[in-house]
């Protein structure tokens, strides 16, 4: 089957990829259409990969190269359609058009690169200083760059620290990024909006992840470490005014508890698990604790998994930065988990998700009435 079958309304699968380029779909060229991958993870920018076989013309014109839409900068979004439902899987700008003319002329190809909505932020360099007649927060700051990129804000952003005469010099996504570091933040960008603020594991779940659940699995491949070499708390130390440094100050986790029972070492009978983060040459005590708040917590996400979701039978984009619920990998394994990447791949063989996982604790915590397996005897 070629990826024309996934477009064709014949042959139509439970998921189809929709795109559109300059605010219109492609459909016309869809027969072309080999490969879309689109990868979202919450440390990094949403970038995307298209790849079109391409024809030449009687004319002497290609089919696709050109097509004056085929250029970089031109708006580009891409969906899923489960059914009657639509969901954005990405939106942003082509960064890069690739042609490939091998000696073989059926092998052309064009590969679009591109990327979410940080590319527009990354095009004038803004010399500004935030705060310089009264102090501003980082939510302040968020928000105001946010407006000015025509930007939304999906959710209010979080506090942050207070600054004052704060220097920017560089691009809007370059200084959020930095401002992202100082807080320990995440900045992700989704459905034209921005959000930049802490992991969010108290938003509502995404649809479980369905694993050995019979009719109702989803999921293809569940590989799951529950890493015990990571620490329980993190400690730091800033240089005092005079003389030597500081005591250290230890800084134990401070997020949402996602199961039962914690994912640490505290009651193994060994000595405190703690470890202290580099420095990099910062000595503002307020930006150190934000730095260890975030080790403390990236750490505490003991148990990671990677595994492949048949997306079609899921119904859902799968989104990062958001909890999900996992569902028959056992009392200890299964409960509601945070999603760190998810890589989304439109092919011949249908629309697959390979995601990784994040999880701080041990327990079920699964609503019953969410598990189709509740009760079962």
């Amino acid at each position: 089957m070629g990826l024309l079958d996934l477009f064709s309304a014949a042959k139509r699968q439970p998921a189809e990829c929709l795109v559109s380029l300059d605010n219109v779909e492609i459909e016309e060229l869809y027969p072309l259409l080999l490969e879309v991958v689109v990868e979202t993870d919450r440390k990094q920018w949403t970038t995307a990969t298209l790849v079109f076989e391409t024809r030449r013309i009687e004319d002497g014109s290609w089919a696709v190269q050109d097509d004056d839409r085929f250029r970089p900068w031109v708006p580009v979004r891409i969906e899923a359609r489960f059914g009657d439902e639509t969901e954005e899987v990405m939106r942003g700008y082509v960064r890069e058009v690739r042609s490939e003319y091998p000696a073989d002329s059926g092998g052309a190809r064009v590969t679009l690169t591109c990327q979410d909505d940080s590319l527009k932020l990354d095009r004038l360099h803004v010399e500004q200083r935030w705060g310089e007649d009264s102090p501003i927060t980082d939510a302040q700051i968020a928000a105001q760059i946010a407006q000015r990129n025509g930007l939304s804000l999906t959710v209010p952003p979080s506090e942050g620290q207070t600054v004052q005469d704060l220097n920017q010099n560089g691009t809007d996504v370059r200084f959020l990024q930095r401002r992202a570091q100082a807080n320990g933040f995440e900045i992700i960008m989704r459905e034209g909006g921005l959000y930049f603020g802490e992991m969010r594991l108290d938003a509502e779940p995404q649809s479980n992840i369905m694993v050995y659940a019979g009719p109702d699995s989803n999921c293809i491949s569940f590989n799951l470490q529950d890493d015990g070499h990571l620490p329980d708390r993190v400690a730091y130390q800033v240089a005092a005014e005079q003389g030597a440094e500081s005591p250290p100050v230890e800084v134990s986790p401070n997020l949402t508890l996602m199961g039962t029972e914690p994912a640490d070492s505290t009651d193994s009978g060994l000595d405190s698990f703690v470890w202290r983060p580099q420095r990099h040459g910062v000595s503002d005590d307020g930006q150190m604790n934000a730095i260890a708040q975030q080790a403390a917590n990236e750490a505490s996400m003991k148990i990671r998994v990677e595994g492949e979701l048949d997306a079609s039978l899921y119904g859902h984009v799968l989104r990062v930065g958001e909890p999900v619920g996992v569902d028959g990998v056992g009392e200890r394994y299964s409960g509601i988990y945070y999603v760190d990447s998810a890589t989304h791949r439109f092919d011949a063989n249908g629309y697959r998700v390979d995601f990784r996982l994040l999880r701080n604790a041990y327990g079920d915590n699964l609503a019953s009435a969410d598990n189709p397996l509740a009760g079962v005897l």
